[in-house]
């Protein structure tokens, strides 16, 4: 069974997205669309061939730690090396750099090939890639030449080591702290927890990009620094000399997401462990911020493609299952219907279809974006596109994360007791996707972002942004009559996200903020699904064009039913939202802790 529906990875890449497009631009201008499919291709044939055979044992076999060496099963080092040799390690670099300049709508939809055969390993070369990133844009030339070889080569792994036992989310509490010394380097001293890729035996070396605070530094998120802290300290080539004062405390045993290794690590434990500042002192937040924005498309991609994975698994298995009779057939001689016949199972196949194929449409456009800002010469034109960006990135991280564990639920449903048990892969893929609510952010972190921060920066330029895509859509859309009653009501929902985000603006200006953001992950599962909705009406424009090429007419009609499902199942859901945010709803927050 295939991974993924490159027919819809197709059709989002070049029949809405049209990423041929940047084959004009000099960026992409050596590159064309059999290029493009080719990387696809060694991406599916990578994650087919290294990953997903040895998914199930990652899962059983989790890694283990014998008091001085932490063991992973031999398969997840082969896949990583594979990972590394295709070239897709470093598909985003430059060609000067030594990667393949893909863009990144394209590098986004190899990645998920990957995370879908096997989420738990795909994650160790995914944090190398963003760590690597980082360093490139915020540390010394020294540092880079040291260890950008490393890590591009994958002689390195990277993790981000922020959170610490008493202080989970809240960053500005954090209590490692680093001493500067003589050397030019500083001592590095504190907990972390839930680091994954931690520790492993995977690569010579791991680079952990940790947050501290240098002795004296302001109070808050303000004092927050970025240091490089490699587990191995390095000669001039690069190869471990000395082991840095990195200890693992112990390995955490994860309901999901077994084969990736969740860490506590002390940082000097003997009061030598050597880290590197990267950038200016008190700026690590800031630096951080570009690793953890790339994680958060990075996880709601992951949990796009997993629920989709279960979407698959449970669309196979319904066509299979033999099971019942229409209702109107009262003979029990005759024979059983497959499930599928049966509405409500079609109901839930229709729900992880609008779910995870809108998952990854809204992943892929948040890439396209990514692009269209780095191929823009005009700075004019290019703020806009990164205003909106930053607007749709807690949506992109959450929205994928609430629905995609909702999916791969709902497969799990179809499947009945074959679903609950370990023998099929549903089980896994629910619990391995059951993170991602969780990391990078929860969904109400991201909905205090969204509502706190994101959709006034700039005066409201993200907004005014999206709104103007949007118009666009319902231009196109207007060609075919037969979407008239989804773009209308599409219209009918922008005008209750203007009346709700003036609503929520008051509360915010007149009565605070825990007041005006108490009801924000309302804010965000409102703005979620109009964004989805749009991009399905989008899809449905791109359908109807290609049902006149008279090809492939049964997918396209697939796109267009799961629209309808969409706008007529969950886009209604965005009244009641807006009725608890535009009353100031208080039932939550008035709660007291004595109630319980």
């Amino acid at each position: 069974m295939p991974l993924l529906s490159r027919q819809d990875l197709d059709f989002c890449l070049y029949e809405m997205l049209d990423t041929d497009s940047l084959l004009h631009t000099p960026r992409y201008g050596d590159h064309s669309r059999e290029t493009f499919n080719q990387t696809l291709n060694t991406a599916e044939q990578v994650a087919e061939k290294y990953f997903a055979p040895h998914n199930h044992l990652a899962d059983e076999k989790e890694p283990w730690f014998d008091g001085e060496q932490v063991h992973t099963i031999p398969e997840v080092k082969e896949a990583f090396r594979h990972y590394v040799n295709s070239g897709l390690l470093t598909a985003r670099l430059e060609f000067d750099a030594g990667g393949m300049q893909l863009p990144h709508v394209v590098a986004a939809a190899c990645s998920g090939y990957v995370t879908a055969a096997n989420a738990s390993s795909a994650a160790y070369p995914f944090l190398t890639m963003a760590a690597s990133n980082l360093i490139h844009h915020f540390a010394s030339d020294e540092l880079k030449n040291l260890y950008l070889p490393l890590m591009r080569s994958g002689r390195a792994a990277g993790t981000m080591a922020l959170t610490e036992p008493d202080t989970g989310s809240s960053l500005a509490d954090i209590k490692t702290y680093a001493t500067p010394t003589e050397q030019g380097h500083y001592l590095v001293k504190g907990n972390k927890m839930y680091i994954s890729g931690g520790d492993q035996d995977i690569t010579d070396n791991i680079v952990h990009l940790v947050l501290a605070k240098i002795k004296g530094a302001p109070a808050g998120v303000k004092g927050i620094s970025l240091f490089l802290v490699p587990k191995w300290l390095v000669d001039d080539n690069g190869d471990p000399a000395q082991r840095n004062d990195v200890q693992l405390a112990g390995l955490l045993h994860k309901m999901g997401y077994r084969g990736t290794t969740s860490t506590v690590l002390n940082f000097g434990e003997q009061d030598n462990c050597v880290g590197y500042l990267i950038g200016e002192p008190h700026q690590g937040l800031k630096y951080m911020f570009m690793m953890m924005n790339e994680a958060r498309v990075g996880v709601g991609l992951g949990a796009a493609v997993i629920g989709y994975r279960g979407y698959a698994e449970s669309l196979e298995y319904a066509r299979q299952r033999p099971q019942g009779r229409h209702p109107s057939n009262k003979d029990p001689a005759s024979k059983p219907i497959p499930i599928i016949e049966h509405a409500d199972v079609k109901r839930m196949l229709l729900a992880q279809k609008s779910y995870t194929e809108g998952a990854i449409a809204l992943c892929l456009y948040a890439n396209h974006l990514i692009d269209r800002i780095e191929t823009c010469a005009d700075e004019d034109q290019r703020k806009p596109l990164q205003e909106l960006l930053d607007l749709l990135t807690p949506i992109v991280k959450s929205w994928p994360s609430e629905f995609g564990p909702k999916a791969n639920s709902l497969a799990i449903q179809i499947l009945g007791g074959a679903g609950y048990i370990r023998e099929y892969p549903v089980e896994q893929l629910y619990r391995d996707n059951r993170l991602n609510p969780i990391h990078e952010g929860t969904h109400g972190i991201q909905a205090m972002d969204l509502l706190g921060r994101k959709l006034w920066q700039s005066n409201g330029l993200g907004l005014q942004t999206l709104l103007r895509e949007i118009q666009a859509t319902l231009q196109q859309a207007a060609e075919f009559p037969d979407l008239a009653p989804y773009s209308e009501q599409l219209q009918e929902a922008l005008l209750l996200v203007n009346a709700t985000t003036q609503s929520v603006g008051e509360q915010l200006q007149q009565q605070g903020p825990d007041i005006g953001l108490a009801n924000a992950s309302a804010f965000l599962s409102l703005s979620g699904h109009v964004v989805v909705a749009w991009l399905w009406l989008w899809q449905a424009s791109a359908a109807m064009k290609g049902l006149k090429s008279g090809t492939n007419a049964e997918f396209y009609r697939g796109k267009l039913h799961a629209c309808r499902f969409f706008f007529r199942w969950e886009l209604p859901k965005i009244q009641h939202w807006s009725n608890l945010l535009q009353s100031a709803d208080d039932t939550c927050r008035t709660m007291h802790n004595d109630y319980f």
